[in-house]
């Protein structure tokens, strides 16, 4: 019965931390790392050696490290200032709540728009400006699945492993 539940924590958790690639406000990285402490405690910490946090460790540095430069880079690439840049990443922070189907798209959008309207763009730059955060925002979140799925293989791997 208590290896069911560790079970349907850790799964809950990787799920949570999934769902955090597309919604922001989800603890993504961090709930997939906190499924590898349930397994520990429900389990335990044996199959897990110094390589494996050392890389998870890595891992989730780089998620947070990347996921903002990534973001920053498509508003950059696309001219914008870094008002634009702050106001998009509010904009992929609230825009969820305020537009619930389309919030994750427009709010960035709509950031990096109106941060280019306020410093002065026309608003021919500031539509390609917000087009460039939808683009920054979709390869940090592309980036974000594919690492997130690299800490569940290798937490698979290391487990059937070295259990």
């Amino acid at each position: 019965m208590l290896a069911t539940v560790g079970w349907i924590l850790i799964v809950l958790l990787f799920a949570v931390g999934m769902a955090g690639t597309v919604y922001p406000i989800l603890p993504g990285a961090i709930a997939i790392f906190f499924a590898f402490l349930v397994y520990g405690w429900f389990f335990s910490f044996d199959p897990f050696g110094v390589w494996f946090w050392i890389i998870q460790i890595l891992i989730v540095v780089v998620l947070f490290v990347a996921d903002y430069v990534v973001s920053a880079w498509g508003v950059k690439k696309f001219g914008g200032s870094k008002l634009s840049t702050t106001l998009s990443t509010i904009g992929v922070i609230i825009g969820p709540f305020v537009i619930p189907a389309f919030g994750l798209v427009l709010g960035p959008f709509i950031g990096a728009f109106i941060g280019e309207l306020i410093g002065g763009s026309s608003p021919a730059k500031a539509s390609k400006v917000g087009f460039g955060s939808v683009v920054g925002l979709f390869t940090s979140t592309v980036m974000k699945i594919i690492l997130q799925i690299v800490m569940i293989v290798l937490f698979i791997i290391w487990v059937v492993r070295f259990a």
